[in-house]
């Protein structure tokens, strides 16, 4: 049984369509994840589903009831759907417990309270939090009603990397201990390729492709897509023959999208081409290395330093 079916959704803005003909389905534990540039029309989609804006087409199915939009439901929203804006705010000066109490429909929140790492923080004001503590709180206020998909709009922004860890074991809490599904729209493919189950790329307000994170990654649909989850090279596929001549990837396609780890390079003389470093990026775990050939430039994943202007000769990885 489809859990949730999102079906031909569009959207007029003032001056634009924001929307066009949105469809997709997601199966109940399934974790989805919204990509897209700013302006892609994410948050709206997310709105849309939450039964907080009116689509101009198109329905939202969710556990087989549609879900109205607010021109024809007095209270806007869905139940069984908590939306949580990236600009969400909490009630000033009170207690986190007394914010909590107000909205709660749990027989006993303790193991909400721990699943958001916030029990310790019950006694606290809302003015004496910090901004990761403020989205946990936030964050179990969108649960405490007890649904059973939660929609999550940029749930990272805008917090230090320990902060931003801690939302992330909650987030991954929220599915495997508290067994809630989730869609969450993030800009950083790092999150969204270690989460997501199936990733839905938006592009001025179509869906352009959508898959699992593997081959989003892998085998993007365009330039647009590659670039959303990290360094990528286009070559022409005459160039790439170069590297590979005879090589099955190739086949009929005029452009191939490769990422840094498709090649390695070398200081010393290969059967590769030889090129100069132009530009070193350091990552911690792995350097990305651009390379200037002949008649084309390329991005080397590499684990070892080199100097711009150093001589290297590139390969493809397994050639």
């Amino acid at each position: 049984m489809t859990f949730l079916s999102v079906s031909n959704i569009a959207k007029m803005g003032a001056n634009a369509r924001i929307l066009h003909d949105i469809s997709f389905t997601q199966k109940r534990y399934q974790k989805i994840a919204l990509v897209g540039e700013t302006g892609s029309g994410k948050s709206t989609l997310l709105k849309i589903i939450a039964g907080l804006a009116q689509a101009d087409q198109g329905d939202v199915l969710f556990e087989q009831t549609k879900v109205e939009g607010p021109l024809t439901k007095l209270v806007p929203g869905c139940p069984g759907i908590s939306y949580l804006s990236q600009h969400f705010q909490l009630p000033h000066s009170l207690r986190v417990e007394q914010v909590l109490r107000y909205a709660n429909t749990l027989e006993d929140p303790t193991e909400l309270y721990q699943v958001c790492r916030i029990s310790h923080l019950l006694n606290r004001r809302t003015d004496e939090l910090s901004g990761g503590e403020r989205q946990r709180i936030a964050l179990a206020m969108a649960l405490i009603t007890a649904p059973t998909l939660l929609l999550l709009d940029e749930p990272f922004s805008n917090l230090d990397t320990t902060h931003k860890r801690i939302i992330k074991d909650v987030i991954h809490d929220i599915g495997h201990t508290l067994k809630i599904t989730c869609i969450m729209v993030s800009h950083d493919p790092m999150d969204i390729l270690s989460w997501a189950d199936m990733i839905v790329v938006l592009r001025d307000g179509m869906l352009l492709q959508k898959d699992s994170p593997q081959n989003i990654y892998r085998r993007p649909l365009d330039e647009y897509v590659a670039a959303l989850f990290g360094s990528h090279v286009v070559l022409d596929a005459a160039d790439y023959l170069k590297f590979a001549l005879g090589s099955e990837m190739v086949g009929n396609k005029k452009k191939l999208i490769l990422r840094p780890e498709d090649f390695r390079i070398s200081s010393t003389k290969t059967k590769g081409i030889r090129g100069k470093v132009s530009h070193v990026s350091y990552y911690g775990s792995h350097y990305e290395i651009h390379v200037a050939l002949p008649e084309f430039d390329v991005i080397a994943r590499h684990y070892a330093p080199l100097d711009v202007y150093d001589d290297v000769y590139v390969t493809l990885a397994g050639h």
